[in-house]
């Protein structure tokens, strides 16, 4: 028999098997699409939150709050010298009363305790703009720690420091991704082992006439392994269906900041082929693993 009447025959066969026990070939298959839903979140997660990162990064700015009471024409000279560092792209100057009007719009719930307020509440600062490429210069830091300790600055914020912050979350949450996908998908090619190794009693005695008549293990093994394949892709291919569902339902729902950063982009091409592929691998690993040759 040729290659490719063996493919159509391990084909067939494994689908005739899926159509007799559909329950439990179903319920391998919502096992797979599980796992790979949970680590494909995990994933879709950790993707934007790394792209929102690199967009932030090419945003990097330090602001210079000054004591209140600074004149003008100290903001001018303070601004002066901050565009003087070869890291700096650029200074705007932000007075009192603009950093007042801000704090209106940004938060306007709020805007009665400003406008009660005598004076200025709020003081005036510089925003300091990073060349992304001078980032991580080594004298950067001893740079804003002059800046600290000038008499005339109350506080200094780093937009690098909640940066870090956020690309150590980013790292745990594709770690905890991956450590929880791999377990589920443990589980799941457990499952469909366990399935096919029953699906291969059943036939125990075709099994056994198929030896008899000279059949290879080649031959007799490869609808299980066909099986397993399809029961791995068609999880793989839920999967991705729920992702691509949970990810336009986020969209169309909600409009708060964090669905923006947690579900701004879907996954990529190259993504999606990945979780078909480890879907189809887990169902060929089960069906594998179940099909040693004292299983059968």
């Amino acid at each position: 028999m040729s290659l490719a009447r063996a493919l159509r025959y391990f084909a067939r066969e494994a689908c005739l098997n899926l159509l007799r026990s559909w329950r439990v070939s179903l319920l391998a298959v919502l096992t797979i699409a599980v796992s790979l839903v949970l680590g494909g979140a995990f994933l879709l997660a950790s993707r934007n939150l790394a792209g929102s990162v690199e967009d932030w990064r090419g945003q990097l700015r330090v602001v210079v709050y000054l004591k209140p009471g600074t004149p003008a024409a100290e903001l001018a000279r303070l601004a002066a010298a901050a565009r003087s560092a070869r890291w700096v792209a650029a200074v705007d100057i932000v007075p009192a009363s603009v950093a007042r009007q801000r704090f209106r719009e940004t938060f306007p719930s709020l805007a009665d305790v400003i406008d009660s307020a005598e004076g200025e509440p709020l003081p005036a600062s510089l925003e300091v703009a990073l060349r992304r490429d001078q980032a991580g210069a080594s004298d950067l830091d001893a740079w804003l720690a002059a800046w600290r300790s000038r008499p005339e600055v109350a506080m200094v914020d780093d937009d690098r420091d909640w940066l870090g912050q956020v690309e150590t979350a980013v790292a745990v949450v594709r770690a905890v991704g991956l450590v929880l996908g791999g377990i589920l998908l443990g589980a799941a090619i457990f499952t469909i082992a366990s399935i096919i190794r029953l699906t291969a009693y059943l036939h125990h005695e075709e099994i056994a006439i198929m030896r008899l008549v000279g059949a290879t293990e080649f031959f007799i093994r490869g609808p299980f392994y066909v099986e397993g394949l399809i029961q791995g892709v068609l999880g793989g291919a839920l999967a991705t269906a729920g992702l691509y569902a949970g990810f336009h339902l986020i969209h169309a729902r909600s409009r708060s900041l964090l669905a923006a950063v947690l579900a701004g982009r879907f996954l990529s091409p190259r993504q999606l082929g990945l979780l078909l592929v480890l879907g189809a691998l887990a169902g060929l690993v089960g069906a594998i693993t179940s099909l040693r040759r004292e299983s059968l």
